[in-house]
């Protein structure tokens, strides 16, 4: 049973309640019922009380497709629990991207699971001398839908997923799949994600800038009502099928294109932590300056950064130069909380 799912046969507030108020009766402070005989009852009052209230409860509890904690029952109540599930809540996340078979598409294709984890061990030491006492969580951050011409999606091959997912349990890696959308709804894009959220590693990342049917021609675009509808299906989704504490859903943006009405977008769902990643290569000046703009974004208040190594064969302008250090990634204001390496 997940912690915020209560089955209704085990309905703990009213017994709780129930048992309160009759405590009062015991103690006196209800009236007593006295029987034809002349001797002292309990009042009836905790009872009547008890039933009517059972009756609004199930009511309620009918009305709503599965039953949860509203957010301030989950704050009363399991408050100081759920911040201490919450991932970011003293992590910061330090991610390798790209796709596992192709060596073009970012660091992730370029080494085998071993050698990638051997180097985010070396790079994760290098942030936690900067880190100010937060630690760092490794993650491969897999291109799960990739875009084609004409804007259509190749999916991932599922052995080759499930193989760095099951690699990332055994090492305490955390695994991000993300989708480039391309002529497709970002809703039903992240759909096809979900099953995935099965696995507790696994988080789920969304790219605007392959929202196109132009992709390498044009920069695509989500709107902020896209991006909400998203989360909201995450977290349905979530809570039909039991899956416990938070999981991040992660949006790129790198100009004002990608995101349109970008101050409607909400940030307070329960269940999915939103992350506003600033993407793009370049000098650390214009990097900065892509960041200063996302940073105007207050909504959406969890900030990524991505930056991106120079390979050989690659084009000259698809990387950054110089790339910059951590001390120099932690100085963005505010800081990042979540740093990709493409």
């Amino acid at each position: 049973m997940s912690f915020f799912r209560v089955n209704r046969r085990f309905a703990i507030f009213p017994l709780l309640i129930f048992l309160a108020i009759a405590g009062l009766g015991a103690q006196g402070m209800l009236p007593p019922v006295v029987s034809e005989s002349g001797r002292e009852t309990m009042s009836l009052f905790p009872a009547a009380f008890f039933s009517d209230y059972v009756k609004t409860w199930e009511a309620r509890d009918a009305a709503r497709p599965y039953w949860v904690f509203t957010e301030n029952e989950s704050r009363n109540f399991y408050g100081r629990y759920a911040a201490a599930q919450s991932i970011l809540f003293n992590n910061d996340i330090l991610a390798f991207y790209g796709h596992p078979l192709s060596k073009n598409m970012g660091i992730l294709g370029r080494y085998s699971k071993e050698e990638l984890n051997k180097k985010l061990d070396i790079l994760a030491a290098e942030y936690l001398e900067h880190s100010s006492g937060r630690n760092i969580r490794k993650a491969f951050y897999i291109i799960f839908g990739t875009v084609w011409p004409a804007g259509e999606i190749g999916i991932i091959q599922e052995p080759v997923l499930k193989e760095y997912i099951d690699f990332a349990l055994e090492n305490d890696i955390l695994i991000f799949i993300d989708h480039q959308i391309g002529r497709y709804h970002p809703v039903d894009s992240l759909k096809r994600m979900l099953p995935w959220l099965k696995y507790p590693n696994v988080h789920l990342a969304l790219d605007p800038e392959w929202r196109t049917t132009k992709p390498m021609q044009e920069i695509g675009t989500v709107t902020a009502d896209e991006i909400n509808q998203a989360q909201k299906a995450m977290e349905e989704y979530m809570i039909e099928h039991q899956i416990p504490g938070e999981r991040m859903l992660v949006i790129h943006q790198f100009n004002a294109r990608m995101i349109s009405s970008r101050n409607a977008v909400e940030s307070d769902f329960r269940k999915v932590r939103l992350v506003h990643c600033a993407d793009g290569f370049g000098s650390p000046a214009i990097k900065r300056q892509s960041y200063a703009y996302n940073a105007q974004a207050q909504n959406m208040p969890i900030k990524g950064f991505k930056l991106f190594y120079q390979f050989p064969g690659l084009p000259a302008a698809g990387y950054d130069d110089p790339l910059m250090d951590p001390a120099e990634v932690y100085a963005l204001n505010p800081r990042p909380l979540v740093i990709l390496y493409q």
